[in-house]
């Protein structure tokens, strides 16, 4: 064969390649149905192998493997020492293969219950899921709460690889009993299709081929399928949508707009509007690293110019003029709780929305979903792995689509203010249109008037500590001192507010939590009338405090930590509440079976054991410059 032959089979042959489609699927169900095993024999059969990666295999097999020495084709996914040993699945675990007619890349994911998290990582950019069932097990709770899952993240075509048949003779019987509560649970889901395939993943039965152990089984094995399965488009979205990830500005003559297309096609001379603020110009230029475009597409990673000087940064959205995106600030969503800690409603978190991220709180928890039964449950608060239906508040507006129609614009994650832990991932459902019509009234008399007719700044002073600490007394002696200077106040106190605003809500942590929001939005209407505000509440969460400053302005908040020791507040334990918590009588009694957590930065520390009330009221006055 001449040189030039040989060059251009292999370009064509790259060039198939390159053009070939790609299938990104998941294999998911319940601990030790098999999914890794899967996968490993797929990798295998379709001689996708080096022969150094068999020989490692097999070395494995020996030192760590499940099947007496036999090649334990788990162990291809199963990466980490900890799955190794006790062979489960930890981690998300990718792999990429190919065949004469598709690419794939398959996420093996964990079984157990407290991976929930990992596995839906995975579901959220698959195309197709395969959900592993034990013939000898049938449908449990795993396979149900995956299901959900799969279907909530937007994906419509399930394989159920009903595994381990040679476990149960291969019975047609058993195969067909599984598949027909699957195909059940699956229409009751919304699950549009479902194709149920008999095999033995360690076997190889119906993997690549069919298997003459299932002569009664006429459809396709699971590389045939997989291999012809439609691959849907997840968004209906299809009017141009880019997400701006990044400004360009390398210097004065060039100022563009970075991001991936997420839907659509833009093209130079196109009208297009930047969300959320709703500015309006024409597309200039599409630029790449290889040059200018004529025409960009969904998934190309571009630079736009835009032909006006537009204020626009890292989190808004540029869409086609003529199919503008909504933007709101209230929402209905689904959630799945990924955090250790209780979803509380009301606690401040930060919500990502494709390149935009905000502070966002849950108003309500309308309630959550039972994954065995789909079951609407009353709910004050998720746990983890928990899939719940809830309410949101941003505290901007934001342009999104709903999950439906755009995984890109209507997904989203909670992350956790202090850890910066991912706590949830969600979906949007649809806009709350409740505060559609209400706006913000302008006053001609605004803060700085009414705190100068007072002659004074209006602040608030938030003390924070244990019961018993001396919160109360401290701030009763400072507000005298500052009477007595003209100055105008007023206290807020834990145990009076409980008698009127508050006299609805118990000790939980949901309580807790909007306890301190109430409260703290009082002291903002009271800070705003130009009073000078105490505030003498446990306030025992961080997340809480941070809210309450997050009301007021720089300069305004004041945290307060008066740390006195749990020893010397049981001992001074005026009212009797430690006693009490101690004898099991007060339950979530902070200090006792509640968290508290001290202040980290408090603008002032009082240390109740070196002064009395009257020294350190003098401490705070010196603080404020008002001594």
């Amino acid at each position: 064969m001449r040189t030039d032959d040989a060059s251009a089979q292999v370009a064509a042959y790259l060039q198939q390649h390159e053009t070939k489609g790609l299938l990104r699927f998941i294999t998911c169900g319940s601990v030790d149905d098999g999914k890794s095993t899967l996968i490993g024999r797929l990798l295998h059969d379709t001689k996708l192998l080096l022969d150094d990666q068999v020989s490692a295999l097999e070395a494995d097999s020996r030192k760590h493997g499940t099947q007496n020495g036999e090649i334990d084709f788990a162990l291809l996914v199963d990466g980490l020492a900890a799955e190794r040993e006790q062979g489960i699945t930890i981690d998300v675990a990718y792999r990429f293969f190919g065949t004469e007619r598709r690419k794939f890349i398959v996420a093996d994911c964990p079984g157990h219950e407290q991976y929930t998290r990992n596995m839906a990582t995975g579901a959220s950019t698959a195309d197709v899921a395969i959900v592993l069932v034990d013939a000898r097990k049938g449908l449990l709770t795993q396979t149900r709460r995956h299901s959900y899952i799969v279907k909530l993240l937007g994906i419509n075509r399930v394989v159920l690889a009903v595994n381990k048949m040679d476990l149960v003779g291969f019975d047609q019987t058993v195969f067909d009993g599984i598949a027909g509560q699957y195909r059940a649970l699956a229409a009751h889901l919304g699950i549009a299709h479902v194709q149920c395939i008999p095999l033995s993943a360690l076997r190889g039965d119906n993997m690549i081929a069919r298997s003459p152990q299932t002569p009664w089984y006429t459809g396709p094995s699971l590389l045939e399928h997989l291999e012809t399965v439609p691959v849907e488009q997840h968004d209906t979205e299809t009017a141009f949508r880019l997400p701006v990830q990044w400004v360009c500005r390398p210097n004065q003559d060039f100022r563009g707009f970075a991001g991936t297309v997420v839907a659509g096609q833009v093209a130079p001379g196109d009208a297009v509007v930047v969300l959320p603020a709703g500015r309006r110009s024409t597309v200039a230029r599409v630029v790449t690293a290889d040059g200018d475009l004529p025409v960009a597409s969904e998934g190309q990673a571009i630079t736009l110019t835009l032909a006006d000087e537009i204020d626009a940064s890292r989190g808004d959205v540029i869409v086609a003029a003529g199919a503008p995106l909504e933007v709101a600030d209230q929402f209905a969503a689904h959630l799945l709780w990924m955090g250790d800690d209780h979803l509380l409603p009301g606690r401040p978190y930060l919500l990502k929305i494709g390149t935009r991220t905000v502070g966002a709180s849950v108003t309500e928890i309308k309630h959550k979903v039972d994954v065995n039964t789909q079951e609407a449950l009353a709910a004050k608060y998720l746990g983890l792995n928990e899939v719940g239906v809830c309410n949101l508040h941003l505290d901007q507006p934001v342009p999104f689509a709903s999950y439906a129609d755009s995984r890109a614009l209507g997904g989203f994650i909670l992350i956790d203010r202090q850890s910066n832990a991912t706590v949830a991932a969600g979906t949007l459902d649809f806009a709350l249109r409740r505060a559609a019509n209400i706006h913000w009234q302008h006053l001609d008399v605004d803060k700085a008037a009414r705190a100068a007719i007072k002659h004074q700044q209006a602040r608030c002073l938030w003390f924070t500590g244990l019961s018993g600490a001396g919160k109360s007394t401290i701030a009763n002696v400072l507000e005298k001192k500052l009477q007595a200077q003209g100055r105008h106040t007023y206290l807020l106190d834990g145990d009076n507010v409980r008698h009127g605003l508050n006299k609805d809500l118990g000790f939980t942590d949901e309580d807790r939590v909007e306890n301190i929001r109430r409260v703290a939005e009082v002291a903002k209407l009271m800070t705003d009338a130009g009073l000078i505000v105490l505030v003498s509440f446990i306030s025992p969460f961080r997340a809480e405090r941070d809210m309450a400053r997050a009301l007021f302005e720089p300069g305004e908040f004041m945290e307060i930590f008066v740390d006195t020791s749990l020893a010397d507040a049981e001992r001074r334990d005026v009212k009797g509440l430690y006693a009490k918590a101690r004898r099991g009588e007060l339950r979530n009694f902070t200090g006792i079976d509640s968290p508290y957590e001290a202040p980290e930065r408090p603008e002032l520390h009082l240390r109740t054991a070196t002064a009395d009330a009257a020294a350190l009221a003098d401490a705070v006055l010196a603080a404020l410059g008002l001594h």
